[in-house]
């Protein structure tokens, strides 16, 4: 639902000039404003007579929100990008602002404005309207709504405290009249000046800083798009979508610093929203901010992977599809992802993914200008032989999520096609967990293929010659991308290393430490209301082997009534199979340095026990007072509802793990019998 709040008029007693000088203070920092981190000018323009000054800026805000939020976000500040229109002629500031943090799952807009007070020009008056639409929030979206309203209405009372505290600081510094603005003199224009085109751009517009994607206006004497350029850049095109192409070009021209983006670029964001104008500007505007703040446009000259990478990242650009695409193959059933992430970090993944973002539209203009026709997207072939549990890993599937997010809102329509092949039966898990951040424009491009349907009609040979696909999938074309593999640990970041020990602060704080001493289990009990759900795990054993092991229980939880998925506190001696208590899962043998992953679908509700249990050789003691070396381990796990599954339980059910024989021997004794899926260690 979208909220929306409309600020009474507000009326400060002193002229336009000085309220605009008191606004000014308010940049580049305001401590009287406690969660304004601070801004950055993106940039900024002006008429040339100096009546109107344009200033787009990036925000920073602290999230005042409950630990556990920011936690579950994984943000301690949020971005809004802000842009304000101010008009000295007519006396006029227009402010227009939204978030550029999740974008994709919260939309803010807000919309403010000083003008002259209409019966007293030597008072200004401020409006303020804003509207919040929480799309999707990691299930917490009644809860951040209420923040964020109670919190935006402090802060409208805090922005008119902080205006009256400037001018009165302004006053008291002497300063209580500011002149009205005058057009300076007019001098004469040379008329060969006059005749330039209106988009012909500065000299020092050439920066390399600058969208690098401006081309001449093929434009008729009617004002229209040439027929011929049409269907040599752009493709088919209807008189509406002409029009709406033309009248975003035309308002990028009068207000975007610097080169305008091709036709080609502008149409990708007009189609990505059905040809809504309003829509397809303010999502070009947010990715154009970001190109500048991120200097986007010089990734594919300063990008270069690190090595780990280009040896362990599965992808890499085959040939073209038979539509004359530019082919891109992802084997990410064989990509380590977790080694990945815990050994270059997440931001150089995500720099990885941009860059081959860049590298797509790089090539699908090569191949416009060799085959005669526009080539606006690319093919991306994944292959998911080898998926499991290992590559849900919690902080993986966010690095995802971000990705997902960054390329939806910057490369819009890119993606021309996406076949996937080989899905196992637990892909319907991933799926489930990414789709709903897919746009849905994009999420028509997916063609899915299990097991070897990819073959014969309507498979491959549909899109990919022949002579194109890959050797690995049945074809005769060798393919040189690599084919990744398990990360070494022993490439793995540490703490000292400069620059990434806040993101494994972050690590740590997703997983819990513990310790197994000789006959003192560690347990954690679940309580499980529901019966389908899906309880999921991931633990690292960082010293010492231990034993693995899930139990089932319908007696409570020995505490205080908690929220589903709560930890209750462990029995004095461990839980072990008997009358009241049944063993779910085969216990699993865990050695030193192994990462474990799994999950484990429940069908009766009540208490499933994790427990890690010291391991040792057969026949030895394990007396509870024995004195003995202490086991570490790190671990994780999490209960998801079955509606959070959208109908892939039983694809979830049906996979099998490398410790679930005992599931089909205990059915018979067990009432809170259940299937596990699947498990990856290493």
């Amino acid at each position: 639902m979208v909220q929306k709040y409309q600020s009474p008029v507000r009326v400060y007693k002193y002229p336009f000039e000085l309220v605009m000088a008191a606004y000014e203070k308010r940049f580049p920092t305001c401590p009287q404003i406690p969660v304004f981190l601070g801004s950055e000018v993106l940039s900024e323009s002006r008429s040339a007579d100096g009546a109107v000054h344009v200033v787009e800026r990036s925000c920073r805000l602290r999230v005042e929100a409950p630990r556990l939020l920011r936690k579950i976000a994984g943000v301690e500040h949020v971005v809004f990008v802000q842009r304000n229109v101010l008009n000295w002629r007519e006396r006029t500031l227009l402010i227009d602002a939204h978030n550029e943090t999740f974008a994709s799952r919260v939309v803010v807009q807000e919309h403010c404005s000083y003008r002259v007070h209409p019966e007293n020009q030597d008072w200004t008056s401020f409006e303020q309207s804003a509207s919040l639409d929480i799309r999707s929030f990691f299930g917490f979206e009644s809860a951040l709504e209420k923040i964020a309203m109670k919190q935006y209405t402090a802060n409208i009372k805090r922005g008119k405290e902080v205006i009256e505290y400037y001018l009165n600081e302004l006053v008291s510094q002497g300063t209580s009249h500011i002149p009205r603005w005058t057009p300076a003199p007019v001098r004469e224009e040379d008329p060969r000046a006059q005749a330039a085109p209106r988009d012909a751009a500065p000299p020092e517009a050439a920066e390399p800083s600058s969208p690098p994607d401006l081309v001449p206006r093929m434009v008729g004497t009617d004002g229209k798009l040439d027929a011929e350029y049409i269907a040599r850049c752009l493709g088919p095109l209807t008189p509406l979508q002409e029009s709406c192409l033309i009248q975003l070009r035309l308002w990028l021209q009068e207000t975007h610093r610097g080169k305008i983006p091709k036709d080609e670029h502008i149409l990708r964001f007009l189609r990505a929203r059905d040809f809504h104008v309003d829509k397809a500007r303010d999502m070009l505007c947010r990715s154009l901010s970001w190109r500048e703040l991120h200097r986007v446009d010089l990734l594919l000259q300063s990008w270069r992977p690190p090595a780990l990478l280009q040896e362990f990242y599965a992808g890499g650009w085959h040939y073209q599809d038979t539509e004359g695409r530019p082919l891109y193959i992802l084997r990410l059933g064989h990509m380590d992802t977790k080694g990945l992430m815990k050994a270059v970090g997440e931001d150089v993944l995500l720099q990885h993914v941009l860059s081959v973002s860049e590298e797509g539209q790089k090539r699908c203009e090569g191949n416009s200008r060799q085959l005669g026709r526009p080539i606006s997207s690319w093919t991306c072939l994944v292959d998911l032989e080898g998926l499991n549990m290992r590559h849900l890993w919690r902080p993986g599937v966010k690095a995802l999520l971000r990705m997902i997010e960054v390329v939806e809102g910057n490369y819009p329509e890119t993606l021309g096609r996406l076949l996937i092949v080989r899905a196992p039966r637990v892909f319907p898990v991933l799926w489930a967990l990414v789709s709903p951040f897919i746009h849905e424009n994009t999420r028509r491009k997916f063609l899915i293929y299990s097991g070897t349907n990819y073959q014969g009609p309507g498979g491959l040979v549909d899109y990919l010659d022949k002579d194109v696909i890959p050797d690995f999938l049945g074809g005769e074309c060798v393919c040189n991308v690599p084919e990744g593999g398990l990360v070494p640990k022993s490439l793995y970041l540490t703490e000292e290393e400069q620059g990434h020990a806040e993101q494994l602060r972050q690590w740590r704080d997703t997983y819990q430490a513990a310790s197994v001493l000789r006959g003192a289990p560690h347990q954690v009990a679940v309580e499980i209301l529901e019966g389908a759900s899906v309880i999921t795990w991931d633990f690292d054993i960082l010293r010492g082997d231990v034993v693995f092991s899930l139990y089932h229980t319908r007696l409570p939880p020995r505490t205080e009534p908690r929220e589903p998925g709560a930890a209750g506190q462990r029995p004095e001696h461990g839980w072990a199979p008997g009358a009241d208590c049944s063993r779910v899962e085969a216990p699993l043998v865990c050695r030193e340095g192994e990462s474990i992953q799994g999950s484990h679908v429940t069908r009766w509700p009540g208490v499933y026990v994790l427990q890690w249990t010291m391991h040792s050789a057969p026949g030895g003691d394990e007396a509870p007072q024995s004195p003995g070396p202490r086991c570490k381990l790190l671990y994780y796990y999490e209960v998801l509802a079955s509606e959070d599954f959208r109908g892939s339980m039983s694809s979830l059910e049906s996979c099998t793990s490398g410790f679930s024989q005992l599931s089909a021997a205990t059915s018979s004794s067990s009432s809170g019998q259940s299937h596990s899926s699947s498990l990856a260690s290493r």
